[in-house]
């Protein structure tokens, strides 16, 4: 069991809360999988109802927008183009580590899942620090109560920013799991993560592409 758990346990102190206890287990269990496991199906229910979320910010924000004169308002600064979409799409290359890093769990290539994990998370806190200082800097010019504008730039931005921490909580949580070995649960966990960082991706593109269209 020394795959298992770092450093090895025995067996009977082992928790029984899934069929396979190991990394072999684990790749011959999910080889006669037949269909998406059940934590796929959780992670897309919550994909969906975020999805539902964001949808009903973006109807707002075309709604306000055929709703006034001028958008943005006079006063209020136009959105950067260049660099957000830049970063986005850089953020949305960590979606090829992950998806890798899922089929190297499937493989139990615990190693090269953990390698891979760790490079989508160098480029998606980067990313984050980055938005978060610049957020921070972008409200010394504006605030979200100044008009209808400022709230929906900063309520769509912040929230996909909260969406990407969140992703971020979850790969950090993955490595820890994954140190101490490769279980039928964690190879689930890391599928679903990955998942959800698909969506985040798209959804960082779509935010900063509606953001940007203010500028059209």
């Amino acid at each position: 069991m020394a795959d298992y758990v770092a450093g090895g346990a025995s067996e009977r102190v082992v928790p029984r809360t899934t069929d396979a206890r190991n990394a072999r287990e684990a790749a011959v269990l999910v080889g006669r999988r037949r269909g998406p496991g059940v934590a796929f199906w959780g992670m897309a229910m919550l994909i969906a109802s975020e999805a539902t979320l964001f949808g009903t910010f973006i109807g707002s924000y075309y709604y306000l927008r055929f709703s006034t004169p001028h958008w943005p308002p006079p006063g209020t600064p136009e959105p950067r183009v260049v660099v957000p979409l830049i970063l986005a799409g850089v953020l949305a290359t960590t979606s090829l580590p992950m998806q890798l890093a899922a089929m190297a769990a499937r493989r139990a290539r615990l190693w090269a899942a953990r390698f891979l994990l760790v490079w989508a998370l160098i480029v998606q806190v980067g990313y984050l620090v980055y938005e978060v200082h610049d957020y921070a800097h972008q409200l010394h010019h504006s605030a979200p109560q100044d008009n209808a504008y400022s709230s929906i730039y900063y309520t769509l931005l912040g929230a996909d920013h909260v969406h990407v921490a969140v992703g971020i909580v979850l790969v950090v949580w993955l490595l820890w799991k994954l140190l101490r070995g490769l279980t039928m649960y964690r190879l689930n966990a890391v599928q679903a993560v990955a998942f959800y960082w698909h969506a985040v991706n798209l959804l960082t593109l779509i935010v900063i592409g509606v953001l940007c269209t203010a500028t059209i």
